[in-house]
């Protein structure tokens, strides 16, 4: 784990709503940790630090809560709806070695077929992985793909140590062309089909 992961709290000793706004205000979001049968500890966390922390997802914390370290994973991130603000952060205890259910992004690397657009159905995967070596994220070629070829949850290449929970059919990428061109191309045929009739038209008419 990386030293960035490590983040000095305070013990929160005051609740309410009144009381989380003016942590909010001194640059500050209100936490609470719990998990392995422990009683939920209320903390607070440095503003600025943790919000750089927990832009990546299923985000590892290294916690100095007075002098003693505790390991937690960002389980939930609640923000102000229109602000955006990180109103409060739920923190889930762990330990090295502890295999833990996280959702993590898929990323869709390379170019389908010329002319082919890719859907992505999933953008995420569910995985049990160990707490201390969550991937940032897997990636999905899609390079070469030509129309009709889609890809599904249980052909994905999982990070080593890890297992998918999700269903393995489940359709994460699909290759199509566009209707648009679709259409092009049946009208087209339409016409090329139509010509030969109408000469033979004529030449009955002649």
């Amino acid at each position: 784990m990386s030293d960035d992961n490590k983040v000095h709290v305070d013990l929160r000793t005051n609740f309410g709503k009144g009381f989380a706004r003016r942590l909010r205000a001194e640059g500050k979001i209100p936490a609470v940790i719990y998990g392995h049968g422990t009683d939920p500890v209320h903390v607070a966390l440095p503003g600025h630090q943790v919000s750089l922390i927990i832009r990546r997802a299923n985000a590892l914390l290294d916690l100095d809560i007075e002098g003693k370290s505790q390991l937690v994973l960002v389980k939930d991130v609640q923000k102000d709806p229109v602000r955006q603000i990180i109103e409060h952060i739920d923190l889930l205890v762990v330990k090295k070695g502890e295999k833990v259910a996280v959702e993590v992004p898929v990323v869709l690397v390379g170019e389908s077929f010329s002319g082919t657009i890719v859907t992505q159905d999933l953008t995420t995967i569910k995985l049990e992985v160990e707490a201390t070596h969550i991937p940032e994220h897997v990636e999905v070629s899609v390079e070469g793909l030509e129309e009709g070829a889609h890809i599904t949850a249980g052909e994905v290449t999982l990070p080593k140590g890890a297992s998918l929970l999700d269903d393995p059919e489940a359709l994460l990428v699909a290759v199509s062309i566009p209707a648009a061109e679709v259409s092009e191309e049946n009208a087209e045929e339409a016409e090329t089909a139509a010509a030969p009739a109408e000469s033979a038209e004529e030449a009955a008419a002649e």
